[in-house]
């Protein structure tokens, strides 16, 4: 049996549990992002470790963090191997944000430990193992899990993130002219504003009165702008729905591993416009368009000029991008070997 944690359940936890039960038995257990909960929930893993340790086979862990600290000592103590998947935020350092596990000592120390003694790790993005950051000067440069632990020795391999292509389609109808549509959580919270771009969404938003942004994940973010749309959370159909009513798919991150919302609203149809952080530059490709640095005159050039291409022939190049490169297929196949 396989043994899953996470701080939270999320889209992308779904997905890689529905992979891996095709095949082999597995549990989650979900822990906690509350920090007054953590010495609850260390003594509650403990024991749900410990009573399932006959049974288990590998522990995976979706982020390296305080949850990952016990799987990963179960692991070194039993012989069993252990996989923690790096997504972003524990491959980061980030304070002039507010932002990232290096961050905070204590979270750091767990972070460390876990990517020290695990059996592998599976970063979504080669960005996420060692990068040059450049896109915010306000921000440092060193970023990814070699720069950040320098002794780091475990292997590596990087699994990229995989979508259904089946689900996620373009309907091929016409879309009303000069939409441009994010999704984002918790952005009510201005340091995660931040984090997700909404400060320049806010800046281009002025500067075209008559186009039309969506921010979905958070109805408590509050904007003065009349041409800016708030919606909550979505399920995967409502997602869909929206994607196939809007031209253009934000991006506009400060930080980012390798965004799912991105991927599928390719599929769907948008054209990306990203920032130059994390594997956003390697999804988009030449099927859209790249903020090179956090620049508010840069991203308005970019913005006239994507919406003086042929939007019906960027549409098709979006979606193949995501096909040809991202398949739902290749990151299970992937992930399975992992177990074999």
């Amino acid at each position: 049996m396989i043994i899953y944690t996470y701080p939270v359940q999320t889209a992308f936890t779904d997905r890689d549990v529905e992979m891996i039960q095709a095949k082999f038995s597995i549990k989650t257990l979900e822990f906690t992002q509350n920090p007054f909960a953590l010495p609850f929930y260390f003594i509650l893993q403990f024991f749900q470790l410990l009573i399932l340790l006959p049974k288990t086979s590998h522990y995976l862990c979706f982020f390296g963090g305080y949850h990952s600290v016990l799987p990963t000592f179960f692991g070194k103590i039993f012989k069993k191997k252990v996989f923690i998947q790096c997504g972003g935020t524990d491959a980061i350092n980030m304070p002039e944000i507010n932002y990232g596990n290096f961050r905070k000592k204590w979270l750091k120390m767990a972070t460390v430990y876990s990517f020290k003694n695990c059996t592998k790790i599976l970063p979504v993005g080669d960005s996420l193992i060692q990068s040059e950051y450049k896109y915010d000067p306000l921000i440092s440069a060193k970023q990814g899990l070699k720069n950040l632990i320098p002794d780091l020795k475990t292997p590596i391999q990087t699994i990229h993130n995989g979508f259904d292509t089946d689900f996620w389609i373009d309907f091929g109808k016409a879309r009303t002219a000069m939409t441009f549509i994010t999704v984002a959580k918790g952005i009510s919270n201005p340091v995660r504003a931040r984090i997700k771009g909404i400060d320049l969404i806010e800046i281009i938003a002025d500067r075209f009165p008559e186009a039309t942004f969506t921010l979905v994940g958070d109805t408590e973010y509050k904007t003065e702008a009349k041409n800016i749309v708030v919606t909550g959370e979505q399920d995967k159909i409502g997602l869909r729905k929206l994607y196939n009513n809007h031209q253009f798919y934000l991006q506009l991150s400060t930080s980012e591993g390798f965004p799912n919302a991105l991927a599928e609203a390719m599929l769907c149809g948008c054209v990306p416009i990203g920032s130059a952080v994390g594997d956003i530059p390697l999804i988009i490709d030449d099927s859209g368009f790249i903020l090179e640095r956090k620049k508010s005159d840069i991203l308005i050039r970019i913005i006239m000029e994507a919406l003086g291409k042929d939007f019906d022939k960027s549409r098709i190049k979006s979606r193949s991008r995501i096909l040809k490169e991202f398949p739902y297929s290749k990151r299970k196949k992937e992930l399975l070997e992992l177990f074999n």
